[in-house]
């Protein structure tokens, strides 16, 4: 063997190496998280880190749960640090900490034909608990409303119900769905269908609904971690903070 097969021999064994040696990270919890910044940044993260990064698209409350029980060492949430503590009757001590990757907007969504444009928080609220029950009361088509949302756990969910609807129960026979995706698509089937969802899934599926204007609703994505974060883990948070990651963000 020559001396340039060897050097070559050497230079395919250090990549074959590098690559066996390469982190994976499994990240669990909030489906906005995972479809906003984690998956459309997955490339990138694996090329400026090393790491590879897997989202499980649990919801914000089954990622913290996991980390809690530590089967994962960091969990993807579109809610604060705060409503997860709050849920779990833990004391905010600094045992959990998080990184903010992005603020996310929530928006109401009907069926592009309701010729409603405009609601009130009270008016949502109202929707949504069931006290208006008909497009008509509020400016509408005579046409039976029908209330679309994400499952119980889901961070969506909790911060629309906290913001808009003072964490009142949504209506009897309200459809629950179990991700956003389902919910976009659930409004755009019922002419008298509304949801709420991040307003990225709107631009992700165009056509499928209408968005309603309303007073802003808004929520941080973030990653929490429980104390300091692990090295891989802060790698990947670092990364995800720069400028550089948020191009690739939907």
């Amino acid at each position: 063997m020559n001396k340039y097969s060897l050097a070559s021999c050497v230079i395919s064994i250090a990549m074959l190496a590098s690559t066996a040696m390469a982190a994976n990270l499994t990240i669990p919890g909030s489906t906005t998280v995972q479809k906003r910044i984690i998956e459309p940044a997955a490339a990138a993260i694996e090329s400026a880190t090393g790491i590879k990064v897997k989202a499980q698209g649990t919801s914000s409350g089954k990622g913290f749960k996991s980390l809690m029980k530590g089967s994962a060492n960091v969990s993807m949430s579109s809610s604060p640090l705060s409503s997860l503590l709050n849920k779990n009757k833990l004391a905010d001590d600094g045992t959990y900490q998080e990184h903010v990757l992005a603020r996310d907007v929530i928006v109401p969504i009907v069926h592009p034909s309701n010729p409603v444009s405009e609601l009130s928080f009270q008016q949502l609220a109202d929707i949504n608990t069931g006290k208006i029950r008909n497009w008509k009361e509020v400016g509408g088509a005579d046409q039976r409303i029908i209330v679309v949302t994400s499952k119980k756990g889901s961070a969506t969910r909790s911060v629309f119900q906290k913001q808009v609807m003072k964490k009142a129960s949504y209506v009897k026979g309200v459809r629950e769905v179990q991700s956003t995706r389902q919910e976009v698509d659930m409004v755009s089937k019922f002419k008298g269908g509304i949801g709420a969802v991040s307003e990225a899934f709107v631009a992700m599926n165009p056509g499928k609904s209408k968005v309603i204007k309303t007073k802003e609703i808004s929520r941080p994505l973030i990653l929490v971690t429980e104390g300091a974060p692990q090295p891989d883990v802060k790698k990947v948070i670092d990364f995800l903070q720069s400028d550089k990651a948020k191009k690739h963000f939907k």
